[in-house]
């Protein structure tokens, strides 16, 4: 394993829990996390207790910065976790986030080709859309739905690209959806958890039949590091998923069944651009020898439980 990884991203909400797991699993590591604070994080950060750790406070859309930081560090391996990931903006302003996530992650690609570092980024299940039956292989036709999508489908290919024209060591995940602790209390799932917890209605889009696979976020940690070690470097795709399928409105009342409460839910007008259902076939990736540790009765237990537990972190982030 590389010694010295760059995890571009790595304030927000998979970002920060993959270094927190790696630094704890690998006393060797020294991992330099670039970050710009989004609207998606709070400004704290909870891994400078980590010896080996460092934050550098800087945008992947500066070339010139991306450059320095990974000169300084002698960085070995690139991770992409930033991106702008919010649909629902996406729809209203576009622009700033197809910018972000196209310029960001050709800057990294860039700067790696220059350097010869092995990049890993993270794609989304997004990108496939949902006009397809069964579990959608790595060799499935991208089909985004709405500009995030399209935006991350922008970066997907451009890193196939980089990896057939320059013969570049890549590798591109596509994950199923996470849940866990510190995801913004604004996003799908912890607007749901925090509306049940501060005795409010539950809104869902549309009917709230929309599929989802889930995942507990350690699982997905583990699934980035079995990448790291045995992934194949030369454009290869692998499909996170678990085979844990629920829609959005069997999870807003399995929830409520499991904290005890019963608040009503709000059907809200749904947004266009809105897949029906993603749901990955990860084969390849358990070949690897990696498969997901918590089923999705534990999954959704304990991120219940850190939801509750940890109202101060999530209360004064309420619409913001």
């Amino acid at each position: 394993m590389k010694n010295k990884i760059l995890v571009a991203g790595g304030a927000g909400f998979m970002g920060s829990y993959f270094i927190s797991y790696m630094m704890q699993q690998y006393p060797y590591l020294e991992i330099v996390n670039i970050d710009n604070f989004s609207y998606q994080q709070d400004k704290t950060d909870r891994l400078s207790h980590f010896e080996r750790y460092t934050f550098v406070e800087g945008d992947i859309t500066d070339m010139v910065f991306v450059e320095d930081v990974i000169k300084k560090y002698q960085i070995e391996l690139i991770i992409n976790f930033a991106a702008e990931t919010r649909i629902e903006q996406s729809l209203s302003q576009p622009s700033p986030m197809i910018y972000n996530n196209i310029i960001g992650i050709t800057n990294i690609l860039e700067v790696s080709r220059i350097y010869h570092i092995p990049v890993i980024y993270m794609s989304s299940a997004e990108v496939l859309g949902s006009e397809y039956t069964g579990f959608a292989l790595e060799s499935q036709a991208l089909s985004p739905s709405n500009p995030y999508a399209a935006s991350k489908a922008a970066g997907d290919m451009l890193c196939q690209a980089y990896a057939k024209t320059y013969d570049m060591p890549i590798v591109i995940t596509r994950s199923c959806n996470i849940m866990g602790p510190y995801e913004y209390p604004n996003t799908d799932l912890p607007q749901m958890i925090t509306a049940v917890l501060m005795g409010k209605n539950i809104s869902l889009y549309g009917d709230g039949l929309q599929s989802r696979e889930w995942m507990y976020i350690e699982d997905h940690s583990r699934a980035i590091d079995a990448i790291i070690q045995k992934g194949v470097y030369n454009g290869s795709i692998y499909h996170i998923g678990t085979g844990f399928e629920m829609t959005y409105l069997e999870l807003a009342q399995y929830m409520m069944k499991k904290l005890d409460i019963h608040n009503s839910i709000d059907y809200i007008p749904d947004f266009k651009g809105h897949d029906r259902r993603y749901a990955l076939d990860s084969q390849k990736i358990r070949a690897l020898g990696w498969k997901p540790v918590f089923d999705l009765d534990t999954s959704i237990r304990k991120t219940l439980e850190w939801y509750r537990n940890n109202q101060s972190w999530w209360q004064p982030l309420i619409g913001k």
